[in-house]
């Protein structure tokens, strides 16, 4: 009884013994694996992109590069923290293309209801009704400042302040240093607090 809840409080542990069942062929235990993380990443890609069908793209490419390459997992970092730089990775190639970076160009916090400026819809599973607008109108201006940070400030604000993650992970998933980390998010803090200082 002692060993299986000590399995259940560790999710790392959990997804090592569906690692290596994958790997043994058992395939059932890679979907299972999806089927754990795929809201998640999702939900990652959507805070980073900003638009639901290249969220749901770049989530699908996420657990493809994963399948092709999860040989390659070396178990020194959880899973999750490895399928979150491949998520991230796979975002910002996506931003990079062409198309993104012309829509990122049109997005605008200043006067967000003239014609020309794009909006981010936010659905709000909230069943009042006196409240969903407000609701609805802070959160896509919210999103849009963040949109409209730099690239490497952007995904530092979702991990830490969409996603919870701790400054520790923030470092293992990004590849920058732990101080780096932290003068980046203030950094972005401020500038949010700029941008959203008119509309809020």
């Amino acid at each position: 009884m002692n060993r299986k809840n000590k399995t259940t409080n560790r999710p790392e542990q959990d997804d090592e013994v569906l690692i290596r069942s994958f790997l043994s062929d058992n395939s059932d235990a890679f979907d299972r694996l999806v089927v754990k993380y795929r809201d998640m990443i999702f939900n990652l890609c959507f805070r980073i992109v900003n638009d639901y069908d290249d969220a749901n793209d770049c989530a699908q490419e996420t657990f493809i590069k994963v399948y092709r390459n999860i040989q390659q997992f070396r178990f020194q970092s959880s899973f999750s923290t490895w399928l979150y730089r491949i998520a991230i990775n796979t975002c910002r190639n996506r931003i990079a293309s062409s198309g993104n970076r012309a829509r990122k160009k049109m997005l605008r916090i200043d006067n967000p209801g003239e014609p020309g400026s794009e909006t981010v819809e936010i659905h709000d599973c909230s069943f009042n009704p006196d409240s969903v607008f407000e609701k609805n109108e802070q959160a896509r201006l919210i999103h849009q400042a963040i949109d409209a940070l730099p690239e490497e400030l952007k995904v530092l604000v979702v991990l830490r302040d969409l996603e919870g993650n701790s400054y520790e992970d923030i470092a293992d998933i990004t590849g920058v240093n732990l101080g780096t980390v932290k003068s980046r998010l203030a950094r972005a803090r401020h500038l949010l607090r700029e941008l959203l200082r008119e509309v809020i």
